[in-house]
């Protein structure tokens, strides 16, 4: 899957994007809400090996968020693409602090709907949030999507129990949104 948009291009994580990737997802800010944060340098050029190694994307894979212009990663966004086309499609986005609010995480996943309910012709997409992330959740509002569920105390994450809100949106929602 390779999207691109008007300040973005959403593609293939590369060898010689681990040192970024690593930065990205340790930063405390950022993993604080992350199942995955990679141990070391070695961790992340491993996940990034595993990822290339993947013909079809089905199931969960990540794709880099870069900027456009220069090629500079800024975040990567995570999707379960299931095999079995009536299955919702999940996702989660990582961006780093000095690419937040910007608008480049509601580009990203804009490009992302069009793909997933445009061309893929999916149904639903769906998203899991922890409720203290507030910036993410008013992205996922701002997209128009919906809380379906709040799941108090449902997660172990970084040695605590922690809440998961699930927000949804159907392929007819996106498509006679006004954007």
């Amino acid at each position: 899957m390779e999207l691109a948009t008007a300040r973005l291009r959403i593609d293939a994580l590369r060898p010689d994007d681990a040192a970024a990737l690593f930065a990205l997802r340790s930063d405390p800010a950022v993993a604080r809400y992350q199942g995955w944060r990679p141990a070391d340098l070695a961790a992340a050029r491993a996940f990034i090996e595993r990822q290339s190694s993947a013909a079809i994307p089905v199931g969960w894979f990540q794709r880099a968020i870069r900027l456009r212009e220069d090629g500079r990663l800024l975040g990567d966004l995570g999707v379960n693409l299931p095999g079995d086309a009536k299955a919702s499609v999940e996702f989660g986005i990582s961006l780093a602090p000095a690419g937040q609010g910007q608008g480049y995480a509601g580009e990203a996943v804009r490009a992302l709907f069009d793909h997933v309910f445009g061309r893929l012709g999916r149904h639903r997409v769906q998203a899991s949030v922890d409720p203290r992330n507030l910036a993410c959740l008013g992205l996922l509002r701002s997209l128009g999507m919906r809380q379906e569920a709040h799941h108090r105390e449902s997660l172990w994450l970084h040695g605590a129990w922690v809440d998961d809100m699930i927000f949804a949106m159907l392929s007819r929602e996106w498509l006679a949104a006004e954007r």
